[in-house]
This record gives structure tokens, C-alpha cells and sequence, in this order.
């Protein structure tokens, strides 16, 4: 008896000796500076231990946002409006907040944020630093807020809110004069996050260009930060913050290695720049927190991802895309791309000029809620809660009997630090042990998609850690496939048959201009590096009376040669041309390469259209030009 107790006393004294040495683990909230002299070995170590902070972890268990575009561009049917639009164009015949927030809470959204202002300037709340706003507009006398009614509706519906303020201001005219405007910004941001109760995430992109005095605006972040510190100083800030970072694409794609304990330092850190530019590393590297990156920083940030996408081509409402809206299956490919890549999904779903989430667009939530509600609901394994591993552990999971999966869910405890660098999963089927997948990084959450199995066990291993792990969940699921295809960009209404390249064209005679109007995007029209770019003149062949024009970037990623301002001429002669009424620029195509439309707002009568382009992205000396097409309606 006396041996058992001494036994027994041993094994507690163990337990208690195990908690007492992780509890004295010393951890590194958000940031960890390695001393001078570390070894990259000691590096790895100090890395194993960065963690979130506690908004930051609450952040990152949200998993499903949403991104809500509205404003004047709504109703002028553009992506940047130029900040000279009416106020008196804003008017919603049936703005309905509540129905945002019940659309998106079916999707499985946790927390909606709202474009306060955009790059026009138009401010979607009564602010007395400007008349660009809702109290310009015919909309509820000009006693309308947006942002009153959104939050109060996602207060009463339990949804987290965030705002977007645009540092970027075309309607300004103190843009430029920085000081001015960098008073003017911080007014407005002392509004959001005043009058409106507790804001949840506070968004900022980097956009800059020229005010209308020539002069590029320098924002002072460190202003800004002191505004939101005093005022909403648990709220996260997003991409211009040092909360949460951007993935570095808007397709909805992360990176299948996503470190959140990252080199990368915040941009609005001063110094930032020179110490990115050091080690090589920008927002869209594929390398952000390997071993060999670590050996050569100074410090890590815990500064995880954001993957952010619209649920249409365009970012704002535009009815022509009513019917591109994304598939079921796109939108779950990019939640298993995204979430399933240890980053949190921020989805735009942009309400049309009734001020509603347009029909297509709430069914589609709806699906894609109810589908990804059917596949969690159940794990098939059997004990996959909570555990510990080192490097080389394998751990074998019982699956329920008689059960189909094709998923499976790996997440650490990343209070604990983000550890795993590669793992690999096995099934055992009819006794026998066999590959079944593998991958680099977990984070708060990996999941690996395979073939139907229906497997006895699974078996786990750690391969490579940065010490011990901490798991919090492992999981395997049945994700059913989906029918449905996604709908195809329309290139255009006119049959390109017996259209005809006019004139002398500047081009490399391996991508001939014909190949913008062959209806192929695989082909593309290529300039010549030479003054000037050069345009594309057409004939149709016949008179039509056109209503737009679309123009495809070439595909595969390579964003060398896109078009940036542009003009457009008919003809009906071709002699005697009419410069088309549109906006000049395809706005954020840099970082949305995808089709644009573009819309003349009356028709033309033309047998021959000119495509000129004026700019290239970067101002490279030659642009690129998948494919062009016209519009009837």
C-alpha cells in the first residue's frame, strides 16, 4: 500500500513539475527583439514563444468577415470615384441595414465593416469637416447616418463592427497641404470613434497620390495611432495597423506556409520600409517567417493575416455583375484558401443602389453558410481535443466507424505560439498505413482537403516544430462536392468574326494586335517598348450603336503591362472620331487584375472604336491587352 502511495505521489509531483516549468514558459506579446549576438538556433526558440495579444486572438477566431462597399460610387456605377461627384446622387430608396446584417450573420460573418469614406471622399456619416457627405444628400433630408443605422444594427443583432476611413481624399482640397489634411483625417477618425460606441477593428489601406496642388500627401500614422489609442485603444487596426496584416492579393488567396509570428514589419513603424527593403520582404512575399528569414532579422511581429475579396468582380455595386456574383464552390475553395490557411477572411458583399444586399448575393451567403454548417458539424474523429507533441511525434486518431471524410482540420493553441512547420497525415485503410496528405504551417487553423477515404484511424506526425506544440483541436470531415460552375465574364456582345485591325499598330510581332480581339484571353496584344504606347483601332465591319467597352488583362498573374488611363474614340467613318464619355482609369486593377467593364452611360453609334492606352500600372514604356470587347446594353 505504502509503495502505491509513494507512487502516487510521485506521479502528481511530475504533473505539477510539467505545469509549473510551461507556466514559467516566458512569452512575447505581439513583438519579440532578439539580443544582439543571438544565434539562429536561440532565435527559433525566442520565435516559438510570440503570441497574440488578446484582441488579436479574439480577432483571429472570427474567421468569416465582411466587407460592406457603399457609397457615391454606388450610384455613379464606378470602382474610385474622383471626388467631384454630386451629393445630391446618393439617395437609397430602400436602405435596410438590419437586412445587411441578418444576410450576412446566415453566411456565418462575425463582424461587418463599413466604408465610412472612400478615395472620393464622400463620408457616409454627418462630419463637419466636410459637405461631401450624406447631410449633402437628398437621402432623409440630409439627416441620414450610415453609420448610425449599421452599427445600431449590428448592436442588435450581436455583430461586431469595424469602419474604413480612406487616407486617400480626392474631394479634399487641402489633400497635399499635409499638416491641413492630416488634421482634417484625424477629425474625422475622432468622429467614428467617438460617436458611435465601441468599434471593434479599424481599417486603413496605404492609398496615396497626388492632392490637387501636385504635392503627394505624407500621413502621420503616429497621429493617427494616438487618436485611436485614446479613444478605441482595444479595437485591432487593420493593414496600415499593426494588428493585422494584408495577405497582399484581393482574389481571396493566402499563402499554404502563413506565418503569423513574421519578420514583416508594420508599415507604420517608423523605419519600417528600410527594414523590410533589408531583408527583402514586402506585403506579397511568399516568404514572411521561415528559419533562414528569421536568422537574418532583428525582431518578429505577431501580425497575422487578412485575405480579402469581393463577392463580385468589382468592389462596389454594379448591377452588369448581378450575375457574377461567385460560385458556391469559388467561395468555399477561397474559405479553405484563406481560413484554412491560418488567416481570416474578409469578404465584400457590396449593396446595391436600393441600399439591400442584392438577391443573388444573399442566396449565395446563405448556401455558403449552410454548406459550411453541414461539413463542421460533426468530427469524425474520435478524442481530437486538445494535446501536446514534440518534434517527430506521431499520434493516431480513431475514426467513427463506416464514415466518408476528405477533410482534415489541424489547429494550434496559438496562445501558446505558432510551432508546427511541417506535419504529415496517414490513413489506415483495411489495416494498412498509407500517405494521405501533408503541410508546412497550422497556426490557428490548417485544413488539408484529399480524396473520399474512409479510413480506421489517422495518424498525425509532427515532422518539423519550433519546440514542443500545443494542439487545440484536430478534426476530420466530409466536405460534399458542389455542383454549379462559375459564371464567365462576358467579353462582349458583338461577334469579333470580321472585325479588322485599322491603321499601323504598335506591337512585337509574337503578340500581334489581332490577338486582342481574337475572343482567346490565353492570346494577348503586346507593344513595343518604344515613346509611345500606342493604340488599337477597329473595324466591325457595320454600324452598331455601342454602350461600353470591356477590357481583359492578360492572365496568369504577371501584372507587367496593364493598363492603367486610357482614352476611347468611335467612328462611324472612320474619319471623323468622338471621344466616349468614361472615367479614364481602371481603378485598383494593380492589385484587382481581373475584367473591367466599362459603361459610357449613353450609346454611341460606331463602326470603328480606337482603345488607347495612356499609362501602364507602373508607367512601364509598354502595355499588354488580353482582350477588348463591346457592349450593346
Amino acid at each position: 500500500m505504502n509503495k502505491k502511495i509513494r507512487l502516487l505521489q510521485n506521479l502528481v509531483w511530475i504533473v505539477l513539475l510539467a505545469v509549473s516549468c510551461r507556466q514559467s514558459e516566458q512569452l512575447y506579446v505581439k513583438e519579440v527583439v532578439f539580443p544582439e549576438g543571438a544565434t539562429p538556433e536561440q532565435k527559433i526558440e525566442m520565435a516559438s514563444r510570440l503570441v497574440p495579444t488578446e484582441g488579436q486572438y479574439a480577432w483571429q477566431q472570427m474567421e468569416l468577415t465582411a466587407f460592406v462597399h457603399f457609397g457615391i460610387n454606388t450610384f455613379t456605377n464606378r470602382e474610385w470615384g474622383d471626388g467631384k461627384e454630386d451629393p445630391a446622387l446618393f439617395n437609397p430608396t430602400s436602405l435596410d441595414c438590419e437586412q445587411w446584417v441578418k444576410t450576412l450573420q446566415k453566411g456565418g460573418f462575425k463582424m461587418i465593416i463599413l466604408t465610412a469614406k472612400h478615395h472620393d471622399g464622400f463620408c457616409l456619416w454627418p462630419t463637419k469637416t466636410t459637405r461631401h457627405s450624406v447631410a449633402s444628400s437628398p437621402w432623409k433630408d440630409g439627416k441620414g447616418d450610415v453609420v448610425r443605422e449599421l452599427k445600431d444594427a449590428c448592436d442588435k443583432y450581436g455583430m461586431k463592427f469595424g469602419v474604413y476611413l480612406s487616407p486617400w481624399d480626392r474631394n479634399a482640397e487641402c489633400y497635399g497641404d499635409s499638416p491641413r489634411y492630416n488634421r482634417m483625417f484625424a477629425e474625422q477618425l475622432t468622429e467614428l470613434l467617438t460617436n458611435y460606441g465601441t468599434i471593434h477593428e479599424i481599417w486603413f489601406d496605404g492609398a496615396n497620390a497626388e492632392g490637387p496642388n501636385g504635392r503627394k500627401q505624407e500621413y502621420d500614422w503616429q497621429l493617427f495611432c494616438g487618436v485611436m489609442d485614446s479613444l478605441q485603444p482595444h479595437a485591432v487596426r487593420a493593414i496600415m495597423g499593426d494588428d493585422v496584416r494584408w495577405v497582399g492579393n484581393e482574389q481571396g488567396l493566402g499563402r499554404e506556409t502563413e506565418w503569423s509570428a513574421t519578420a514583416f514589419m508594420p508599415e507604420t513603424y517608423p523605419g519600417a520600409q528600410v527594414e523590410n527593403q533589408k531583408l527583402g520582404i514586402h506585403a506579397q512575399a511568399k516568404d514572411l517567417g521561415s528559419r533562414d528569414l528569421i536568422a537574418k532579422a532583428s525582431r518578429l511581429f505577431w501580425y497575422p493575416s487578412e485575405v480579402d475579396v469581393s463577392i463580385r468582380p468589382g468592389w462596389f455595386y454594379h448591377a452588369s455583375q448581378d450575375h457574377q456574383v461567385k460560385s458556391l464552390q469559388k467561395l468555399v475553395d477561397i474559405y479553405f484558401e484563406s481560413v484554412g490557411y491560418n488567416s481570416v477572411l474578409l469578404l465584400n458583399v457590396p449593396p446595391d443602389i436600393r441600399g439591400l444586399i442584392h438577391e443573388n448575393d444573399a442566396a449565395r451567403l446563405q448556401e455558403f453558410g449552410e454548406y459550411l454548417r453541414t461539413v463542421f458539424q460533426e468530427n469524425r474523429l474520435l478524442k481530437g481535443e486538445a494535446f501536446e507533441m514534440e518534434q517527430g511525434d506521431s499520434r493516431e486518431f480513431q475514426v467513427k466507424p463506416g464514415v466518408t471524410i476528405n477533410t482534415f482540420l489541424l489547429g494550434e493553441d496559438i496562445r501558446q505560439g505558432q510551432r508546427i512547420e511541417h506535419f504529415t497525415l496517414e490513413a489506415q485503410i483495411e489495416g494498412q498505413w498509407q500517405s494521405l496528405a501533408q503541410g508546412t504551417t497550422a497556426g490557428y487553423k490548417r485544413l488539408l482537403r484529399f480524396p473520399d477515404c474512409r479510413p480506421e484511424a489517422l495518424r498525425l506526425t509532427v515532422d518539423q516544430s519550433r519546440g514542443r506544440v500545443y494542439v487545440r483541436e484536430a478534426g476530420a470531415y466530409y466536405a460534399p462536392v458542389i455542383d454549379g460552375q462559375q459564371v464567365d465574364f462576358r467579353s462582349g456582345d458583338i461577334p469579333v468574326t470580321d472585325w479588322k485591325i485599322v491603321g499601323k499598330v504598335n506591337e512585337i510581332s509574337a503578340q500581334p494586335a489581332r490577338q486582342a480581339i481574337d475572343n482567346d484571353p490565353k492570346t494577348f496584344w503586346q507593344t513595343e517598348g518604344t515613346e509611345s504606347i500606342g493604340n488599337l483601332t477597329v473595324d466591325m465591319g457595320k454600324v452598331y450603336d455601342i454602350a461600353g467597352f470591356t477590357y481583359m488583362p492578360v492572365a496568369g498573374g504577371d501584372n507587367a503591362g496593364i493598363v492603367f488611363l486610357y482614352a476611347f474614340y468611335v467612328s462611324e467613318d472612320g474619319q471623323k472620331w468622338v471621344k466616349c464619355e468614361c472615367p479614364g482609369e481602371f481603378s485598383n486593377i494593380m492589385y484587382n487584375p481581373i475584367p473591367q467593364t466599362v459603361s459610357f452611360g449613353r450609346t454611341y453609334p460606331a463602326r470603328y472604336f480606337r482603345f488607347e492606352p495612356l499609362q501602364e500600372i507602373k508607367g512601364r514604356p509598354f502595355v499588354k491587352v488580353g482582350e477588348i470587347g463591346i457592349l450593346k446594353k
